[in-house]
């Protein structure tokens, strides 16, 4: 006979996810606030991010090189 492989039941352990470093894109200077460059592609709600020789979106793969 083949033996049954035995499956754990209940509730999954919670696991903390990783906190958003959104609040890093934006500038305030009084009572303006500033966005970082977004992708010329996405739109404004898509920030490009910041390498050393390039500027890069994740979503639709979109890079300007400097």
């Amino acid at each position: 006979m083949a033996k049954k492989k035995i499956v754990k039941k209940g509730k999954k352990p919670h696991k903390n996810k990783p906190t958003s470093k959104k609040y890093t894109k934006y500038q305030v200077n009084g009572d303006i606030v500033t966005r970082q460059r977004s992708c010329p592609r996405c739109g404004p709600g898509i920030f490009l991010m910041e390498a050393k020789d390039r500027v890069y979106c994740g979503k639709c793969h979109y890079a300007e090189f400097n």
